[in-house]
């Protein structure tokens, strides 16, 4: 053997013989090398995981992880310490390890080097915290207290990645519903021959399935902002009676379909409360919803409302499924589900309970869940603060509820500027069918150049375009008018509250979130053409 290979090849065995799992991958997680003592752990062998994804021997959660936390620290401050994940093991079982990790350039080529300890190995966690702390005395004293913590944590993660991946096969669930009677009705559509009868019950049937898809990404989000306290209310006197009518109105499509019998009990005529009229129909209407869900076909539903000392209490009633005891409390969590998705057909995504608590505590109300038990029905019963104030009547009830095609000498102008071609061409074509001559751009600078040649009555604005965004488009906008303001309306996928301070900031007269409703965009359209 000539001098210099000793070396390596005694390099080769300690890394092979480490008593530590040893690894290294690419940048994007591909195992490049590993040595024995992590493939004996994990019961492969060596050339079974060259070249396979280091996430692939990861949990969901472990996964998750990986992409959003481990890849981008790694690119920011080149190591990783003491990283918990669960193993897959080739048997099926998961093995908890402790991770470092560090990057490492070999000319251009970057790498990511790892090393594992078990962490129900006793012997080497020990080793583990002796190397790294060098407290071998402090671990070994506080030992019986962590390993209780970290089974603590273990069952919470493990809960929590069990909800995790049911809601996500929940929310495919629950989008692929609506999506499927959709694709058959467009199907259907485009069938010869269709008559005009039958072309009206799919195009409902594609209205109706379009609100649930608009109504599920609102929960999704409402729920999101209520999490971060970004919620904003708009609270005006309102009579509790009207509230609870409105509500009713929305959820009695579920209860029809479902067969229930409905019973209301009205509150007195002159009850108020301070609220926003939105949110507490949402309130209402997601209780009545929810009982209508976990209610078996027939069944009966009691919404009443009363007075309590100096607040209502508005109690909805049903004859369903039962809150178990223990699941009383547990039920207005995220994501709280009393039975698997599968059992469930319409379940939803297990977050209205958890929205409608969010929203009762905004308005400074309390709600509570009772059940005498599993098929014994179960009661919500919600309390929100009365006031003494007179309802003011709502300015925008007054506005069309469809507004009739542009009267003018000349047909009124609209320019349409979006980089999302089927939706510009069915927004042109919509305004088209009710009198609006239409100009459309897909970008940011072609869009501003038509609107100042084309001189429109109103622009529709998308706001994330190629070239310059939107806000830039109605910033040009109103830099270049002298005398004229023309109409700017926002349209856009970003609907909370800094976006549209960020409208207006930019120019715009209106932000509608998408989809738009086109009779409130019309309306729109032609009280800002009159102007």
């Amino acid at each position: 053997m000539q001098p210099g290979h000793a070396e390596p090849e005694r390099d080769s065995a300690l890394y092979e013989q480490a008593p530590c799992g040893l690894l290294v991958t690419d940048v994007n997680g591909t195992i490049l090398r590993i040595n024995a003592t992590f493939c004996r752990w994990v019961g492969y062998e060596a050339g079974e995981l060259l070249g396979k994804r280091l996430s692939t021997l990861l949990t969901m959660g472990g996964r998750l992880f990986h992409q959003t936390h481990w890849v981008p620290l790694l690119q920011i401050q080149g190591s990783i310490a003491e990283v918990k994940l669960d193993v897959l093991h080739r048997q099926g079982h998961t093995v908890p390890m402790l991770f470092n990790a560090q990057v490492r350039k070999q000319g251009d080529e970057v790498r990511h080097e790892i090393g594992t300890m078990v962490v129900n190995d006793r012997h080497a966690y020990e080793r583990e915290l002796l190397i790294a702390r060098k407290k071998a005395e402090q671990a070994l004293a506080a030992q019986r207290e962590a390993q209780t913590e970290l089974e603590r944590s273990r069952d919470a993660l493990a809960l929590a990645d069990r909800r995790k991946d049911e809601f996500l096969a929940t929310l495919a669930h629950e989008l692929r519903n609506p999506l499927s009677p959709i694709r058959n009705a467009l199907d259907l559509i485009r069938t010869a021959g269709a008559d005009p009868e039958r072309q009206s019950r799919l195009w409902s049937i594609v209205d109706r399935q379009a609100r649930v898809l608009s109504h599920l990404v609102d929960d999704l989000l409402d729920i999101s902002r209520i999490a971060g306290g970004k919620v904003p209310l708009r609270k005006q006197t309102l009579l509790v009676a009207d509230a609870l009518q409105q509500a009713i109105e929305a959820a009695e499509p579920i209860i029809l379909a479902a067969q229930h019998r409905l019973s209301v009990t009205p509150p007195e005529a002159d009850m108020a409360v301070q609220a926003d009229p939105v949110r507490l129909q949402q309130i209402v209407s997601n209780l009545l919803t929810n009982a209508a869900k976990y209610t078996p076909p027939g069944g009966h539903i009691d919404i009443r409302a009363e007075r309590d000392g100096d607040a209502v209490q508005i109690t909805v009633s049903d004859t369903g499924v039962g809150i178990p005891a223990q699941h009383l409390e547990t039920v207005f969590e995220m994501f709280s589900q009393l039975t698997p998705a599968l059992e469930r057909s319409q379940g939803g995504l297990g977050i209205g309970l958890a929205l409608v608590r969010g929203l009762v505590h905004l308005h400074g109300g309390t709600i509570e869940a009772r059940s005498a038990g599993e098929g014994l029905g179960s009661q919500f019963i919600v309390r929100l603060p009365l006031t003494t104030a007179s309802p003011r009547p709502d300015p925008a009830a007054s506005l069309p509820a469809e507004a009739p095609a542009p009267a003018s000498e000349r047909r009124s102008r609209v320019v349409l500027v979006d980089d999302n071609e089927d939706a510009l061409e069915s927004l042109a074509l919509l305004l088209e069918s009710v009198g609006w001559e239409v100009h459309a751009a897909t970008d940011g600078t072609s869009g501003l150049e038509l609107i100042l040649s084309v001189q429109p009555d109103a622009v529709l604005l998308d706001i994330g375009l190629p070239g310059m965004s939107g806000y830039d488009v109605a910033r040009g906008v109103r830099q270049r008018e002298k005398e004229k303001r023309t109409l700017l309306i926002a349209l856009s996928g970003w609907g909370q509250e800094q976006d549209k301070q960020a409208a207006a900031l930019a120019g715009f007269d209106h932000h509608l979130t998408k989809p738009v409703d086109f009779a409130a965009l019309s309306a729109l359209l032609t009280a800002g053409s009159r102007r």
